[in-house]
């Protein structure tokens, strides 16, 4: 059930206590079994930052659950107000740990790279969210669609790889992963250096979500929506009918 933002009932919370907020969530979630699958860094690009109206990048946890196939029907009832993103993922082949990582120990943990679509969702009614309200919402995570096939980070230039964001067929987004603080590299360290200042490090086989490319779009039930990024391919969000409007043929 969406909530009033937390930044109105709760004036005195600091980023620090979002964060906080947002680890607790996490470790009751492990403590009933879920798994930690890696990151999400948010709030990277101009767009989505005048969108929301923050002024910082921020990040939240993946789980096991968030995680969904490709082309494979999603409920979208299982979220409140859905919104679509394109993205890069890294998925890293060793540990990165911080602070003080540079760009170059950044790409030496990376395995290869997909295409992603991250459904971002909010427990705050109506989006009206400041930035301690997201972080403790754990950066508004929804969920992940990775594409299928992996490629290697030499392959493409993730500065200026261009990227197409489609809602059933038609063109409603563009953007370039330069919007991503220059390059989706420099969310990756900024997330591994940030979660070593606070005793996290980032795992070998997890998956890190870079940040937007394009403003986010709302979704809703019998929806398909493709991103394709230039050297990566595309990754499709299939979100199923909605069985409660959907007439009995007979």
């Amino acid at each position: 059930m969406p909530i009033d933002p937390l930044t109105l009932t709760h004036p005195w919370m600091t980023l620090d206590d979002a964060y906080a907020v947002q680890l607790a969530q996490v470790e009751q979630w492990s403590r009933a079994g879920e798994a930690i699958k890696g990151h999400k860094v948010g709030l990277t690009s101009a767009a989505i930052q005048t969108q929301f109206g923050v002024d910082r990048p921020d990040y939240g946890h993946l789980t096991a659950s968030m995680f969904h196939l490709d082309s494979t029907p999603i409920d979208v009832g299982r979220f409140l107000q859905p919104r679509i993103e394109p993205e890069i993922a890294f998925v890293l082949g060793k540990p990165l740990a911080g602070p003080g990582l540079t760009t170059a120990d950044a790409v030496e943990a990376v395995d290869y790279l997909l295409p992603a679509l991250e459904i971002i969702d909010s427990r705050i009614h109506g989006w009206k969210i400041k930035l301690a309200d997201t972080v403790a919402d754990n950066a508004s995570s929804g969920g992940v669609v990775l594409g299928a096939q992996p490629v290697p980070l030499q392959a493409v230039d993730l500065r200026l790889a261009g990227c197409l964001l489609c809602r059933d067929g038609h063109v409603v987004q563009t953007g370039a992963t330069g919007a991503v603080l220059g390059s989706p590299l420099n969310a990756l360290t900024w997330l591994a250096n940030t979660l070593g200042e606070r005793g996290q490090r980032l795992e070998a086989g997890h998956v890190v979500l870079s940040g937007s490319i394009t403003a986010a779009i709302p979704v809703q039930a019998g929806q398909i929506v493709t991103a394709e990024i230039a050297g990566l391919g595309s990754v499709s969000a299939v979100f199923a009918p909605d069985t409660a409007t959907t007439k009995d043929p007979a």
